[in-house]
């Protein structure tokens, strides 16, 4: 019988399945699997077991590295991991959510120190860092306790400590068959039950000093709020752990501490109703007697106390020790506190004579700009409200200088007025594209809609936090407690959506039916675009180019980036240069002597002060500009964009995006003004180049923008109107967008 000769291209299995599962949540999942795909991976293979079409097409991007596991819409974490399993060839897996992070190297750690365990360890037990809005990278308690029981596989009945490590799957590994054989009991929602449950079923456990994971923790107050049901979990899971432990002391003595101490600390916490916490005592005090170990002696102290009266069922008594607790921290946070100065005093009192009357459900207060006037989203919004709900009445919220440029007949409150917080006070829908104060109460019974103002190229939020140019003299716990009142927030795209999440994580609906104030690029006609043009004295057959960049957080002031009067001079009589300022700048141009004689031949305007900006847009041939957001919207007229990034490494460094914007411009890009010039003085800026690159960033972002976006919000906020029932968004490709100049003026 001839020899077998081994091939050496045998796929051989891998040490280490990294399981990623979960929804995409508050959109961590790219950068959890770029990280991945950023270093070798040896002996490591990953699976994404992800839910939602959007969470496919990016674990796609990462294929054929990664093996892609689909799920439906609904699959929860336990169907994920399930799915995962099942596809992995690795001798142990290592479950990441899709919302945590592995630290550089760490998928290799393990994978190595795996390979040198025998078939007798079932769990391997992992550091880990901890990370949220905040902070990130932060250490976490575990390491110490992971550091003294060394690196010989043990069993956990002679170090049952282990079990006060972190109850999460993603700090500790599992062997492929172990997992297999455990599957049913370990396939569970409840992760904290299967971290817990796999260390207690395991025969043998080691352990690895070195973080291998990162914890992200959401904010609370962007979850689903608990209900009565997953607060009565907590005893349920405790009660299915205790039973494994009959016969094992020094485990059970362990799990039971545990019990009792989460079990007070979720009673304590706020917002439990009288009779879910009564129920909650109730159902603790039962498993606390039924699993009390023989003997156990109880803390010293109020600790000891508060575990007595647990355990004795002994709910009145507690609730009156807790009373008398926060009476005393009462009284010493009052000596603590000042008395506020006499004007907050006044306003104050205002406000609250104006809360103690009834919600006006006719009312409704809008701002845009911090108060700049009637524009953007909120306009839109009011001007269909008056057309589909003219029963209520549209307030704006504008600054005493901005009063007397509104237009005639606008009902307006200047701030800091009485009636500006009689209507703050009693208006039932209150709506803005940035935040109203932070002493704004939100009401119960009133929505607050926030409509943004932009499509997200740079970094905001709590995303800032890395970047302190963008984050100077930012209050960040004070903006997500504004963040905290939205009901909705508007969105243009599913990538504005994400962003929107993860930037101002709360428990805001996301209504994904376009920016208001985009419609008008697909109900204008030639008429509206010819007479936009002759406002601006742009005469037919002369091309106007709308210059429109962003401002710099890390420039003091507006830097120019164009030599207007030589770009001018080269683009030659038939141009217009339309030139406006971002609105934190008061001017477009300096005075200089060549700018000025060009304003006088018509051949540059300066817009910056001209509203609103759609009008600029539907007048305009084409649009120049750098980072702004204006380049989301203007590409819904399907016209020429060129991109003018002559410091966007610096931008990108200093200002953070959630993009590269060079890979996925909506047009040609130009790094100089020599650049610029040659594709504005060629085919460059509107050839079969330059229209492929806008129709796939018009597909990416401008998904909902179709012409109906003003009635969407509208019907669904103010009518309450069932989302089925609204006008479904058009594809890209079935929309119509204005007319262009030349099409207007040939009509």
């Amino acid at each position: 019988m001839p020899e077998t000769v081994p091939d050496p291209f045998a796929e051989t299995a891998p040490e280490l399945s990294v399981v990623v599962h979960g929804r995409n949540v508050q959109d961590h999942l790219p950068d959890l699997l770029d990280s991945l795909d950023a270093h070798p991976l040896t002996g490591v293979e990953v699976i994404v077991a992800t839910v939602g079409d959007w969470a496919r097409e990016v674990a796609e991007r990462h294929a054929p590295a990664f093996t892609v596991v689909p799920l439906p819409d609904g699959a929860g974490d336990a169907a994920g991991r399930s799915a995962g399993a099942a596809r992995a060839r690795g001798r142990w897996l290592h479950f990441v959510h899709a919302k945590d992070g592995l630290p550089v190297g760490a998928a290799p750690a393990v994978a190595e120190r795996v390979g040198g365990l025998p078939d007798t360890v079932d769990v391997l037990l992992l550091d880990h860092v901890r990370s949220s809005w905040r902070a990130s990278g932060l250490p976490s308690p575990d390491g110490p306790r992971l550091a003294r029981a060394g690196r010989a596989d043990l069993a956990l009945d002679d170090r049952a400590g282990l079990l006060r490590l972190t109850p999460l799957l993603g700090n500790r590994a599992v062997r492929a068959g172990f997992w297999r054989s455990r599957e049913r009991l370990l396939t569970t929602e409840d992760e904290p039950f299967a971290a817990y449950a796999a260390l207690l079923l395991a025969d043998r456990v080691a352990c690895l000093p070195h973080p291998a994971y990162e914890d992200r923790r959401l904010r609370p107050e962007s979850l689903p709020p608990p209900t009565p049901a997953d607060r009565y979990a907590l005893v349920d899971r405790y009660e299915a752990l205790l039973g494994l432990t009959a016969d094992r002391p020094a485990v059970h003595g362990v799990l039971y501490d545990l019990m009792i101490r989460d079990c007070l600390r979720t009673f304590a916490r706020a917002g439990m109703p009288d009779d879910v916490a009564r129920e909650f005592f109730h159902r603790a005090s039962v498993t606390a007697r039924r699993h009390r170990p023989e003997g156990l002696r109880r803390p010293a102290g109020l600790e000891g106390v508060r575990r007595s009266l647990l355990e004795e069922g002994a709910y009145g008594k507690y609730r009156a020790l807790q009373t008398a607790n926060h009476a005393r921290r009462g009284v010493r946070s009052a000596a603590r506190t000042g008395r506020r100065r006499a004007g907050t005093r006044l306003r104050a009192l205002q406000y609250r004579a104006a809360l103690a009357r009834p919600v006006d459900p006719h009312l409704a207060v809008f701002s845009a700009y911090w108060n700049r006037g009637v524009a953007c989203n909120p306009a839109a919004i009011a001007a269909k409200l008056t057309e589909l709900a003219p029963g209520v009445h549209p307030v704006w919220v504008v600054t005493a200088a901005g009063a007397a440029l509104l237009p005639p007949g606008t009902d307006h409150v200047v701030p800091g007025t009485r009636r500006y917080w009689e209507v703050l006070a009693r208006a039932k829908y209150l709506v803005n594209n940035v935040n109203f104060p932070d002493a704004v109460v939100k009401r119960p019974g009133t929505v607050h809609l926030q409509t943004h103002h932009g499509t997200p190229l740079k970094r905001m939020g709590v995303d800032q936090l890395p970047y302190p140019a963008a984050a100077h003299g930012l209050d960040f716990q004070a903006l997500l407690e504004r963040v905290d009142k939205w009901d909705f927030s508007v969105s243009a795209n599913s990538h504005t959506t994400r962003m929107w999440q993860r930037a101002y994580p709360s428990r805001h609906v996301s209504l994904d039916h376009g920016y208001p104030r985009n419609d008008v690029y697909y109900t204008a006609g030639p008429a509206e675009v010819r007479a936009a043009r002759e406002r601006l004295g742009i005469a037919p057959g002369r091309r106007a180019v709308l210059y429109a960049p962003t401002h710099r957080d890390y420039e003091a002031g507006w830097t120019p980036r164009l030599d207007l009067a030589a770009l001018a001079d080269r683009l030659g009589e038939e141009t217009i240069l339309l030139v406006r300022a971002h609105y934190f700048y008061d001017s477009a141009a300096s005075p200089a002597a060549p700018l000025a004689g060009l304003r006088r031949t018509g051949r540059l305007v300066d817009v910056s002060s001209y509203e609103p900006v759609e009008e600029l847009c539907l007048a305009a041939d084409a649009l120049v500009t750098d980072y702004s957001s204006i380049m989301f919207d203007y590409a819904n007229l399907d016209r020429p964009i060129v991109i003018h990034a002559d410091d966007w490494e610096t931008y990108r460094t200093t200002r953070g995006v959630y993009f590269d914007l060079m890979a996925e411009a909506p047009g040609p890009v130009a790094r100089t003004q020599a650049e610029l010039t040659e594709i504005l003085t060629t085919d460059a800026w509107h050839d079969e180049r330059a229209t492929k690159a806008r129709a796939a960033f018009r597909r990416r972002f401008c998904e909902y923008d179709d012409g109906h976006a003003a009635e969407r919000v509208v019907r669904r906020v103010f009518l309450g109107e069932d989302e089925r029932t609204l006008p479904p968004v058009l594809p890209v490709e079935d929309r119509t967008p204005a007319p262009s100049p030349e099409e207007a003026c040939a009509s």
